[in-house]
């Protein structure tokens, strides 16, 4: 099969210190009379992770090129390095200006994944690391250039069938997690309230999942009190966008995604500093976690009842704005004590919480840019967790190894509650600095009842300043690949 692959390259995956062992790889050696072992020998390539090098076939095979990635050690290989290999290798074919390339599936065996993951992982960090958002470019359009086609490779024709499935599901995790890119990318003059309300309905045509928008007085008949007070600062009109999967084939139980969306903050007459605050655009960044998760699930079909909810609004000053030392009712009939209008996002997550009860769900999970302690506490690596249920708390753990996105559970100790009291009213919307996401955590955990919930605290995984194999600068899409993985895994979907 090697030898009939034409493409604009074939690429392989090495590990480091080790010579070739994959017989694909030895085919491919001998057809280029030993040039592999020739350039493992010279230390030119040692099969670093995300190292790569370009061969020339000379008219030996098809195809022109041959482009090796390195894996990294054996025995610290896992799905996201896979991942990390393969965006490596769509970096070296856009820089190459390919405009396709094929990749050959390692014959690496690694405990507790199966063809499916590898073939998963390397399509989902070609389609990952493939992404850009060009719309607001009219000048070196020449620099943009995207990958038209990849293809995965196989020659173990056993394996075939199980690596279409998880190529597939790897282009709908991808292309999922790309849609919250294109939505938290979008500037806060375009990415309105109404727009991001717009953009779920028409993916909820495209994808089949059902839709529903509740506008301002719709939003005001059911009280919510806390969601409409962040909202009156702004002239943009909030939405309450409701999205729902029922699925065709037996579920178990509902499943409740809540998703900030705050679609610039300001921090309102809290105003923050004037110095990075348009990156607050990205404010709704579990936002479009949510729809984009919705719009996955939607299209693999999980056999599982699926809620997303999303308050969108913007937080701005004005003279209408929330001030500090106002109390507001949430839909619970809880009253909040405002100590800073900069803690926005618990108070619009606290009425959807709230609704989220009513369709008595199995697990609440809710997703948000919510403080900026939790950027002091874990930095750029990976999300707090907290939550009230130890068995889906583990559930997240386990879909967070396959999908690269970490989580690092905190404790939610009944102390905590103590920094939240108000003197005159049921709690307050700020604890002050101690502890900012746990107390954050403590705040909407009076909001979901006795439901099963996990909170998911982004902020600090919103945006990638830098750049890495298959996170280009700009919006990470965190949480989305997440998502999907733990609703496969709760659903019992392969």
């Amino acid at each position: 099969m090697l030898e009939e692959v034409k493409d604009g390259a074939l690429c392989f995956f090495l590990l480091e210190g080790e010579r070739p062992q994959d017989k694909t790889i030895r085919k491919l050696d001998s057809f280029l009379s030993g040039a592999v072992t020739f350039l493992f020998g010279s230390g030119d390539f040692t099969g670093k992770l995300n190292q790569t090098a370009v061969l020339y076939t000379e008219g030996k095979l098809d195809s022109k090129r041959i482009i090796l990635a390195g894996l990294g050690r054996k025995q610290k290989l896992d799905l996201d390095k896979l991942r990390e290999a393969s965006g490596s290798l769509c970096k070296k074919a856009k820089e190459l200006k390919l405009k396709s390339y094929s990749v050959f599936l390692p014959e690496i065996k690694l405990k507790g994944n199966s063809v499916s993951d590898f073939a998963q992982a390397i399509v989902e960090g070609a389609v990952l690391a493939d992404y850009q958002l060009v719309e607001y470019k009219t000048a070196d359009k020449e620099d943009l250039y995207n990958i038209k086609a990849f293809s995965l490779v196989d020659e173990r024709k056993a394996n075939l069938k199980v690596m279409s499935r998880g190529a597939e599901l790897g282009e709908i995790s991808a292309n999922s997690a790309n849609l919250a890119r294109d939505m938290i990318n979008h500037p806060a003059n375009y990415m309105t309230p109404t727009k991001l309300a717009d953009i779920a309905v028409s993916l909820s045509k495209k994808t089949g999942f059902g839709c529903k928008v509740l506008s301002l007085p719709e939003i005001k008949k059911l009280k919510m009190g806390a969601f409409l007070g962040v909202a009156q600062g702004s002239e943009q009109p909030p939405r309450f966008i409701i999205m729902e999967h029922k699925p065709k084939l037996k579920n178990r139980g509902t499943v409740v995604l809540v998703g900030k969306g705050i679609t610039f903050d300001s921090g309102g007459i809290s105003l923050k500093p004037s110095e990075k605050m348009g990156e607050m655009k990205a404010d709704m960044s579990g936002a479009a976690a949510v729809i984009a998760a919705m719009a996955g699930a939607a299209q693999m079909d999980l056999p599982v009842h699926l809620v997303g909810l999303v308050p969108a609004t913007e937080n701005l000053p004005s003279g209408t704005a929330l001030k500090p030392g106002d109390i507001v009712k949430a839909s619970s009939g809880t009253t909040i004590e405002i100590i800073s209008t900069d803690a926005e996002g618990r108070l619009v997550l606290a009425d959807a919480l709230s609704y989220a009860r009513r369709f008595e769900p199995k697990a609440i999970i809710d997703i948000a840019t919510l403080t900026g302690a939790c950027v002091i506490a874990l930095g750029h690596a990976g999300c707090g967790m907290l939550g009230n249920d130890y068995r889906l708390k583990e559930r997240i753990k386990a879909a967070s190894g396959k999908s690269g996105e970490k989580v690092w559970e905190l404790p939610l100790w009944e102390e905590y509650d103590q920094q939240i009291k108000s003197d005159i009213a049921d709690i307050k919307n700020s604890g002050g600095r101690p502890a900012g996401t746990i107390t954050a955590a403590a705040f909407l955990q009076k909001f979901v009842g006795n439901y099963p919930w996990i909170h998911l605290d982004i902020a600090g995984m919103d945006l990638e300043e830098k750049g890495k194999p298959y996170i280009p600068k700009g919006a990470v899409g965190f949480g989305v690949r997440l998502f999907l993985q733990f609703l496969r895994n709760y659903s019992g979907y392969r």
